[in-house]
């Protein structure tokens, strides 16, 4: 199967749920037979989506370029510039992919946040959409997206915070938020 025409998604907001959502849409195209590639920027660690999305190889891969390291606020500025080296790599793997046509739904997980952090320009990222291949579904996930992103997309699902356990001091918890 492929698509007819692919859509630009965008899932962001403050609230939990974000990454999870892009993961259900691969998912799911992954269950029609779709390739589906994620990479996912400003994550390092050990999650769940690695274990479970590795047993779905080949329809379904997850692309991390980065170092383990702590959150982007804590780094240093020789740390901030080792991300954004790796950041740069893991962009050259996205126009490569989309220019190539490598995957049917590419989920680019964080973006926005690399953007809110500056170690990427909105004009490159602007430059993936308008050049995506006509069937390629792309998804974009983080907090705040600059308006020309929203305005480039065809979907913006904003996830709202109302009440997180979190602000009661509940830690992230291995396999609900890692």
């Amino acid at each position: 199967m492929k698509l007819e025409k692919g859509y630009i998604q965008v899932y962001m907001g403050n609230g939990k749920g974000k990454t999870t959502a892009a993961l259900g849409q691969g998912l799911r195209s992954c269950g029609r037979g779709l390739k589906v590639y994620m990479v996912q920027f400003l994550k390092s660690g050990d999650t769940g989506e690695l274990h479970s999305v590795e047993k779905l190889y080949p329809l379904f891969e997850i692309f991390r370029f980065e170092r383990e390291r702590g959150f982007f606020w804590t780094l240093s500025e020789q740390e901030k510039q080792e991300l954004k080296e790796d950041i740069d790599k893991g962009f050259k793997f996205i126009k490569a992919a989309v220019r190539d046509n490598k995957c049917d739904v590419l989920i680019i997980d964080e973006l926005l946040g690399v953007l809110e952090n500056k170690l990427l320009n909105v004009d490159d990222v602007l430059e993936i959409i308008k050049t995506k291949p006509v069937g390629m579904e792309i998804i974009i996930t983080g907090r705040n997206a600059p308006m020309e992103i929203i305005d480039a997309a065809d979907l913006v699902t904003e996830m709202k915070e109302i009440k997180h356990y979190f602000s009661s001091g509940v830690p992230a918890r291995v396999g609900i938020e890692s």
